[in-house]
């Protein structure tokens, strides 16, 4: 990879932290509170518990990330991973709970019947789009809403009471995977299905960089006209796109599920908002794969320290101000940095042409 490519991936995200965290100290400043033990925090080193907690959140975000980047690198904004992901998880939960099937085996079970509900769920969106037209933002918008009410009325109506709220039946313990003991003293591992975000970004780097579908997909974002012009069915690609793209939301609470919780019932035992944080990070990572997976532990690190800002008297939404300066911070820096590349080959061609006028004159 040539140098200037390398520092053109490295300086611009670098930048834009740097300006987020000056942009967030001037307003905690503003606000009367200290800029400087914001800072100190934010860059202080995390506990072990701390550090377990990002790890466990990197990767749902990445899961979260994956799903929407698969339909932004086809042009697609899925804005409904959030309720992609929240009905997986419900249909993941009340298989898991059931006990159909034993041990081990529940787990990849489960696995299948949170993406093909995912899947299934982002296909109405897919359908309204192909077959009349409708944007997928403003059908998956809607859909997120359904989602979160619709397992809510199924977990009150069939679940079981747990104090003063509504769950799925808890997981057998034979389907109850251990985790990683990273961390000895601390409190909790890591969870055994957080390797999920490893495979599906293998699963990601290889089907958009060595595949035909892979290319299929990108040069349709690229080009509706040449995609069509090549063959190519944008009405199919949109279809196996959105299923695909659910298929992995339907995986984003599955670590949690069941390394930690072990049942389904909003909001104490389901976190919310993995979906539209995934979208920045997608956004941040610039939807590569080594980008996704540092902008999820960046989101993370972020979240895990508020309680830490909280301590020194700072309230935690700071850090939802800093994630959201630093998405934006990112998209202008490589907008300046994508018209600087484009002036500079303007520059070269044009000097070129020059040079191999003069020869012909000469």
């Amino acid at each position: 990879m040539k140098r200037s490519s390398i520092v053109g991936a490295i300086v611009p995200p670098l930048v834009a932290v740097l300006g987020a965290m000056a942009a967030t100290s001037l307003v905690i400043a503003v606000s009367g509170g200290s800029a400087v033990d914001f800072v100190a925090t934010i860059f202080s080193v995390p506990n072990e518990r701390v550090l377990i907690t990002i790890i466990n959140q990197s990767a749902m975000l990445s899961l979260s990330a994956f799903a929407a980047a698969i339909c932004f690198r086809m042009g697609l904004f899925n804005i409904g991973v959030e309720g992609q992901y929240t009905v997986g998880a419900c249909a993941g939960a009340f298989f898991a709970g059931s006990g159909l099937v034993p041990g081990p085996l529940n787990i990849l079970v489960t696995l299948v019947v949170a993406m093909l509900a995912g899947a299934g769920y982002a296909l109405i969106a897919a359908l309204l789009k192909v077959g009349r037209g409708v944007s997928e933002v403003i059908s998956a918008i809607m859909l997120n809403y359904i989602a979160l009410t619709m397992a809510g009325y199924l977990v009150a109506r069939y679940g079981e009471t747990s104090g003063y709220t509504y769950v799925t039946a808890e997981i057998p313990p034979s389907s109850q995977p251990l985790g990683f003991n990273l961390f000895p003293n601390a409190p909790g591992d890591v969870w055994a299905l957080s390797t999920l975000a490893v495979i599906v970004g293998v699963g990601y780097w290889f089907l958009m960089s060595r595949t035909r579908f892979g290319f299929d997909l990108r040069a349709t974002g690229e080009s509706t006209s040449a995609a069509l012009a090549s063959g190519v069915s944008v009405g199919r690609m949109v279809l196996i796109v959105m299923a695909l793209s659910g298929a992995v939301a339907g995986l984003v609470w599955m670590p949690a599920f069941f390394g930690s919780v072990h049942s389904f019932g909003p909001p104490e035992n389901f976190q919310a908002g993995l979906g539209f944080t995934g979208l920045a990070v997608a956004l941040l990572g610039r939807n590569r794969t080594i980008g996704i997976f540092v902008g999820a532990v960046l989101f993370a690190f972020l979240a895990g320290q508020s309680n830490a800002l909280q301590q020194e008297g700072i309230a935690k939404e700071v850090v939802d101000i800093t994630q959201g300066i630093v998405v934006l911070a990112v998209v202008v820096a490589y907008a300046v940095v994508g018209r600087r590349r484009a002036q500079a080959e303007q520059e070269r061609v044009a000097r070129q042409l020059d040079a191999e006028r003069e020869g012909v004159s000469a």
